[in-house]
């Protein structure tokens, strides 16, 4: 198994095409902590959902990686992403606390299996990104920390019928160490991502996740998350 087939892990957040007339408003924080908390109510009444993501990685801010996966989330922190592209049929599962995941790189070959740590770097996206830091509880706990921590200066925030958008500042997603930008798109519909666009603290861009057909609380089985 090549470094390059496990570059494929996840990041959940999001990219859709823009659709419907958005009002520029003032933003500050006070707005987007609305919209943070609207999102934590929103994910505290799923028990589980699926959605299909396309997430692009930019070096120099040219394009550079594009995957293509279905996510499966569960509570309490169960996870599998099926691969299309580059890698199709790899799949990786995840369960609540444990320490390691379980690679399939072929699900045609369901005895083929790897038990990797998840702080190993061949498990990481191109990003650095851990598969425990992929579900949208997780993204919606980052924001709170770094509304908390980061000032939101010449903060932008955008809002439409369907949609809100705002820019939103933060030390970075994986160690929080750097300042980077997002900007993020939320549905109003459920009140979860759609887009985000990662640019570093000079506005090149970094990485575009886009996040489609959201399935919430479908009754997914546990043995679903059971390579």
């Amino acid at each position: 198994m090549t470094r390059k087939t496990f570059w494929i892990l996840l990041s959940l957040a999001s990219l859709l095409p823009h659709g419907g007339n958005l009002e520029a408003i003032a933003g500050n924080e006070k707005e987007i902590l609305a919209v943070a908390q609207n999102m934590e109510a929103a994910f505290n009444q799923l028990e589980d959902y699926t959605c299909e993501v396309e997430q692009i990685f930019y070096r120099d801010g040219a394009e550079n990686q594009r995957y293509l996966f279905k996510f499966y989330f569960k509570k309490e922190k169960k996870i599998r992403v099926d691969f299309y592209q580059p890698h199709p049929g790899l799949a990786i599962f995840y369960r609540n606390a444990d320490r390691e995941a379980t690679v399939m790189p072929l699900r045609s070959l369901p005895g083929l299996k790897f038990r990797l740590s998840v702080d190993n770097p061949l498990m990481k996206t191109l990003a650095g990104q851990r598969i425990t830091q992929t579900d949208m509880g997780y993204f919606i706990k980052f924001m709170f920390r770094k509304l908390r921590w980061v000032e939101q200066e010449e903060s932008e925030f955008r809002e439409g019928n369907d949609r809100v958008e705002f820019l939103f500042r933060a030390m970075d997603y994986i160690e929080e160490k750097s300042p980077e930008k997002y900007r993020i798109s939320i549905s109003r519909e459920h009140w979860l991502p759609i887009r985000i666009e990662r640019f570093d603290s000079k506005g090149t861009r970094l990485e575009v996740t886009d996040i489609r057909n959201y399935v919430l609380n479908g009754h997914l089985k546990d043995e679903l998350f059971v390579p």
